[in-house]
């Protein structure tokens, strides 16, 4: 499956930013995915994720009830809204997909478990 993240941009503290991630190639709609960021010198860490059917949902502590995933099935697209950003938001944003356990419920945090990456977009959040 190929993805390709859209939304990045120049904004605000407080401000939002609406991530897309448009997939194609295979099939979509039995994989869990997930959004990671990245900022340079450090390891990409783990934002959310969402399984296959949009039934379990999870955020990392930094951004849960700032960030919502979502995800459209029939248009094969994922969705990361940002609210109330803050600088420590700013990073390189990567969705990716979990080919592995496919029509899973079980949700994964880390970047060894998801084998479809993205071309990242940059976020940057200004004070």
């Amino acid at each position: 499956v190929q993805l390709q993240a859209s939304g990045g941009g120049l904004v605000q503290t407080g401000g939002s930013l609406r991530l897309s991630c448009a997939a194609s190639g295979r099939t979509f709609n039995v994989y869990n995915m997930g959004w990671f960021r990245q900022t340079p010198g450090k390891d990409r860490e783990f934002v959310a994720a969402i399984n296959w059917n949009g039934g379990s949902i999870d955020y990392a502590e930094s951004v849960r009830g700032r960030f919502t995933i979502s995800r459209d099935n029939a248009g094969d697209t994922m969705a990361l809204q940002m609210n109330s950003l803050k600088p420590e938001d700013t990073a390189v944003y990567y969705c990716a997909a979990d080919s592995r356990h496919p029509l899973s419920d079980y949700l994964y945090f880390v970047t060894s478990e998801y084998d479809y990456w993205g071309r990242g977009t940059q976020v940057t959040v200004s004070s």
